[in-house]
């Protein structure tokens, strides 16, 4: 007969071995799963974070999950936050985010560089891919018009990346002549906003902050902007080129 002791110690263990199969299971689920958090933080207001759509993983070797998920979970969900306070008692608290870019002029600094910030990416997770896209022939072809080929347009962008000071944005963009276009931001500008020098649609944009590449590239934004464009999706760059050019 098993003494109170070995009853206790047998109860124990079987306890022990449920709770670590438990955590086992939920890890290797958050793991599988291609949306990793919710960010409830972050969604107190009219501005919320939507799922990332991919694990943090994915984009490797090009753009490694540390920096996926820093990036993500840290400085994205941040912007929203910072929005969200920014927008307390202010007319922009009932507008979209489209609206707000429109008349950012009119608002505060605190405004324009969330609503930037949170705009620029949110709109850079969305065009990131691990799976191989290719342009729509409508796209290909007003790139070959503007820039020769593929091969060009991305030497320029990378070009205009290298040459910004500090941090920013290079930006592919439909101009007011429905022309296919390149431009730079600082900080959290984009070409969307009033205040830009260079005013039009974004259809593709890439995030040269350090914050996008340091811990993997360190210092050598070059070869960051020289990977990304293994993870281009090219077939929601091609659907923002249609959409703008309604």
């Amino acid at each position: 007969m098993q003494t109170f002791f070995e009853n206790e110690k047998h109860t124990l263990g079987r306890r022990q071995f449920i709770g670590t199969s438990l955590l086992l299971l939920a890890a290797t689920a958050l793991k599988a799963s291609p949306i990793n958090h919710l960010f409830s933080d972050a969604a107190e207001g009219p501005f919320v974070q939507k799922p990332l759509g991919y694990s943090f993983d994915a984009l490797e070797p090009y753009i490694d999950k540390l920096t996926m998920e820093i990036h993500f979970t840290k400085h994205h969900t941040g912007y929203i936050k910072n929005l969200n306070k920014a927008v307390e008692d202010t007319a922009a608290k009932n507008m979209d985010i489209y609206q707000i870019l429109e008349k950012v002029s009119t608002f505060s600094p605190a405004i324009r560089n969330n609503a930037g910030g949170h705009f620029n990416h949110e709109f850079f997770w969305k065009q990131l891919s691990p799976e191989k896209t290719e342009a729509s022939s409508k796209l290909n072809r007003a790139i070959e018009e503007q820039f020769k080929d593929l091969t060009n347009l991305k030497k320029q962008v990378t070009d205009s990346a290298m040459k910004v000071f500090g941090s920013g944005w290079v930006w592919l963009y439909v101009n007011n002549e429905s022309k296919l276009a390149i431009s730079t931001t600082p900080n959290q500008d984009n070409p969307l906003m009033d205040i830009a020098d260079h005013k039009g649609e974004p259809i593709l944009g890439i995030d040269v902050w350090e914050h996008a590449y340091y811990l993997k590239h360190q210092n050598k934004r070059v070869d960051y902007l020289n990977a990304i464009w293994n993870v281009i999706d090219w077939t929601e760059v091609s659907k923002r080129y249609k959409e703008a050019l309604r």
